[in-house]
């Protein structure tokens, strides 16, 4: 975590040089400070709006598509930085956080509760997030701690769906 802390923000020429930083920085979003996560899910939640639902099995795959993608992006764009976890890469909280809209409610509430639930788990990390993110490095390593964020996300969602606390 020291490590993210300290890191140098690369500049906004650097990053929209090369089509893969571009992703690794969400379209820039990651060089929005304080808390980039959030930013970046942010825009991850406006590309969502935008874009038109498609069926199922096309968006597994797309989310699996940009899982791999970002696994070796974010590898690729750390190497470059010398930080394997670089705070400004944000297409790990994109990629999972767009898992989460496609399981939860098309509702403004629901969404906006996954969003809290969300950035809650990944900045707090509860085990074994922060085991996880500890210990795997690299691309995966940056993907794989968000997506068990988005894991806890879900499981809250369909608590609170299966109560009716939620609609």
């Amino acid at each position: 975590m020291r490590e993210r802390a300290r890191a140098i923000y690369p500049s906004w020429l650097w990053v929209r040089t090369d089509p893969h930083r571009l992703l690794a920085f969400g379209l820039g979003s990651g060089l929005v400070r304080p808390a980039s996560g959030t930013w970046g899910t942010l825009l991850a939640w406006a590309i969502w709006v935008l874009v038109p639902a498609m069926p199922d099995a096309a968006m597994a795959v797309l989310l699996v598509l940009t899982f791999a993608y970002g696994c070796w992006a974010c590898e690729r764009v750390g190497r470059e930085l010398g930080v394997s976890d670089h705070v400004g890469m944000v297409w790990d909280e994109m990629v999972a956080f767009w898992l989460v809209l496609w399981l939860t409610p098309a509702t403004w509430t629901a969404q906006a509760l996954a969003f809290g639930l969300f950035r809650l788990f990944d900045i707090v990390k509860p085990p074994p997030i922060k085991y996880f993110d500890a210990r795997l490095k690299g691309g995966f390593g940056v993907m794989f701690d968000d997506l068990l964020a988005a894991a806890y996300t879900l499981l809250v969602m369909a608590i609170l769906l299966r109560t009716g606390v939620i609609a």
